[in-house]
C-alpha cells in the first residue's frame, strides 16, 4: 500500500525542463515507481504524435523506466477499443502530452480509456501527469482558447468540457508567459464554484490524495479563488463588457508551497 499513497495527479504548465535537472519529470517518474515504472504516454493532443511520444519515450527510458507504452490514438473508435484496458492495467503512470486540448478532448472524452484513467488516478492506483494541453483538460470545465491583453470579459475566453480528473479546478497553462490572468479571471467569473489555477511554464501543481497540491518548478502558480466574492456583474452584462468582481482572492505560490484546495488556504509556505 505504501506505493499507492505516493501516487498523484500532476498538472504541468508546459515547457517543462527536459534536459537539465528534469525535476518535474523526475518527480513523475518516481511517483510511477521509479525503475519499476510502466508509463503510458498519450500524445494525441499533438499533430505530430510520433515525434512527441518519441521524446518522452527517450526521457523516461533514460531515467530507467521498466516499460513505456505509447497510446497513439488518431480517432475516437481507437479510443473506444477495449484492448486499451489491458494496456492500462499494466501501467503505474500515464503522461498526457501537450498540443491542442480541444483535439485531445474530441478524441478521448467519454471513452472507456479516459473513464478508466480517471478512476484509477482518483483512487491513487496510478500517477497521472498532463503538460500544457494535458494540464488544461484536468478540470470538468476547460479553457479551450481565448485572448489576452484585455480587461476580463466573457468573450475573452472560450470554455468547453474537460476530462474531469480534478473536477473542482479550472487550469490555464503557460500562464504568466502568455499573459493569461484576464482570461482565467473571466473563466472563474463564469464558473464561480470552481478554483482557478494559472500554472507557469516549467511549473507543476502536484495534487496529493489529502486534498492539497504542492508547487514544483521554476515559476509560480496563481490561485484565483472566488469563494469570498461579494458581488459580480457577470450575469448582467454583455459578453464583451468589462467584468466587475468584488472580494476575489488571489494567491501566488512558488516552489515548495502547499495549498489546501478543498478549503482554499495555504497550508505550507516555502522556505
Amino acid at each position: 500500500m505504501s506505493l499507492v499513497t505516493q501516487h498523484a495527479i500532476m498538472a504541468i504548465g508546459g515547457a517543462e525542463d527536459k534536459i537539465h535537472g528534469k525535476e518535474i519529470l523526475q518527480t513523475f517518474f518516481h511517483r510511477c515507481g521509479g525503475p519499476d515504472a510502466c508509463i503510458g504516454v498519450i500524445p494525441c493532443a499533438s499533430r505530430d504524435p510520433v515525434a512527441i511520444a518519441g521524446r518522452y519515450q527517450q526521457i523516461f527510458g533514460d531515467m530507467g523506466a521498466r516499460a513505456i507504452k505509447v497510446m497513439d490514438i488518431r480517432d475516437r473508435s481507437q479510443g473506444e477499443d477495449p484492448s486499451w484496458k489491458t494496456v492500462l492495467e499494466q501501467c503505474s503512470g500515464v503522461f498526457i502530452t501537450g498540443g491542442d486540448q480541444v483535439r485531445l478532448c474530441g478524441l478521448l472524452a467519454d471513452t472507456p480509456l479516459i473513464d478508466m484513467i480517471r478512476q484509477r488516478a482518483q483512487l491513487g492506483e496510478i500517477a497521472l501527469a498532463g503538460t500544457s494541453a494535458g494540464a488544461a483538460v484536468m478540470g470538468h470545465h476547460m479553457i479551450a482558447g481565448g485572448g489576452s491583453g484585455e480587461s476580463p470579459n466573457r468573450s475573452l475566453v472560450d470554455m468547453a468540457i474537460g476530462l474531469g480528473f480534478v473536477p473542482e479546478v479550472i487550469v490555464d497553462q503557460h500562464f504568466h508567459n502568455r499573459n493569461r490572468m484576464a482570461r482565467l479571471i473571466s473563466a472563474i467569473a463564469m464558473q464561480p464554484d470552481r478554483l482557478g489555477l494559472g500554472i507557469d511554464e516549467d511549473t507543476c501543481a502536484l495534487f496529493e490524495r489529502d486534498g492539497s497540491f504542492r508547487v514544483i518548478g521554476k515559476g509560480v502558480i496563481t490561485v484565483v479563488d472566488p469563494s469570498a466574492v461579494t458581488h459580480t456583474n457577470e450575469p448582467d452584462v454583455a459578453a464583451s463588457d468589462p467584468l466587475s468582481i468584488h472580494g476575489l482572492q488571489v494567491h501566488l505560490l512558488a516552489h515548495g508551497d502547499r495549498f489546501d484546495w478543498r478549503h482554499g488556504k495555504v497550508v505550507t509556505v516555502a522556505r
